[in-house]
């Protein structure tokens, strides 16, 4: 009989890991922590196309795609999409084809991640403005339509949330445990849920990770745990324990809207540890951070690790970069 492989070691190569932890000791302070309890896991550093955490999830669904015999990755979100930069990066290292679908329509001018898309030259299919499960939809209509003409595609839903892609949380759970063995806490953003589901399959334990919504998915309270329940099975791990912590509070008008708590995020992120956090995910999520530690639900000495997502490129979308020029920055 062969030798049992371990569903974590059935990967492609594509991220620079492990990624640095690091401690924010001036952010602490400011927040009034003990200087040893806040971190940053350095998960814009996986070098691919940029960085971001799509880069752990892409090692496993292209890892899946390959086994299939796929030739064209194919999956999709908003017109500032890191999933979608990263899957098209990840073809090209990989030889693949592959299609995205944006949920806008064409952009007079690129900006942000549409000019690292453009750069990266996957079939772009812009879909107009849809939702978030019309969007998903149209993944799979884009797969249909392939196969129709004679390719086989492998398609992925928004963000890389599937049990499958989850699996790189997992393994990014571990390496964080492995960095800093007495983490309490890890602080995500919960976009399409798949990163939140894969750390706390990875801990063991939803009361050891805090999602803070920025308003993609809109059932993130209970697809999280069915995905963590279902992404632990696969990894041959317990079920996690407790019950999923999501903060809704933080994601403002919707999806891709900026907000004054996540202005200060990014300016208090930047001038105390030189960190660029973006509008969209992480700065939402640092917002979720900071709110916790203020109302108490962190308390001063809860060892705390951020998850920086990545997203510097929507930065440098047009609607950010005047956001960030004219809106005044925090007085904290």
């Amino acid at each position: 009989m062969p030798p049992r492989v371990d569903p974590l070691d059935r990967r492609v190569v594509l991220a620079h890991l492990p990624t640095p932890l690091e401690p924010m000791r001036r952010l602490a302070a400011h927040l009034d922590m003990d200087e040893d309890a806040l971190w940053v896991k350095r998960d814009d550093a996986t070098g691919l196309a940029g960085g971001g955490n799509k880069a752990r999830k892409l090692e496993y669904l292209c890892e899946d795609a390959t086994v299939h015999g796929c030739d064209t990755l194919v999956t999709g979100g908003g017109p500032q999409s890191n999933h979608v930069r990263m899957t098209a990066a990840a073809a090209n290292k990989l030889g693949l084809h592959c299609t995205i679908v944006l949920s806008s329509d064409p952009p007079s001018t690129p900006s942000g991640n549409v000019v690292l898309d453009e750069l990266l030259a996957p079939e772009i299919v812009w879909v107009g403005r849809l939702d978030y499960y019309a969007v998903e939809s149209a993944i799979d209509h884009t797969a249909r339509r392939l196969i129709d003409e004679g390719r086989r595609p492998y398609a992925m839903p928004i963000g890389g949330a599937s049990v499958t892609g989850a699996m790189g949380y997992v393994r990014g759970a571990q390496e964080i445990v492995r960095q800093q063995p007495d983490v309490d806490l890890v602080v995500t953003a919960d976009g399409s849920g798949g990163t939140h589901a894969g750390l706390a399959a990875g801990l063991g334990s939803h009361d050891r990770v805090l999602g803070v919504d920025v308003g993609a998915r809109p059932d993130l309270d209970t697809y999280v745990p069915e995905k963590a329940t279902e992404t632990a099975r696969l990894a041959g791990l317990p079920e996690p324990t407790g019950d999923v912590r999501v903060d809704h509070e933080h994601f403002g008008k919707g999806y891709g809207a900026p907000t004054d708590a996540g202005r200060e995020a990014l300016d208090l992120a930047a001038r105390l540890e030189g960190l660029i956090l973006d509008p969209v995910y992480t700065g939402k999520a640092m917002a979720g951070l900071i709110a916790a530690r203020r109302d108490g639900r962190i308390e001063r000495d809860t060892k705390v690790v951020f998850l920086h997502t990545g997203g510097m490129p929507a930065l440098f979308a047009s609607a950010y970069a005047e956001w960030v020029k004219t809106t005044p920055p925090s007085s904290s």
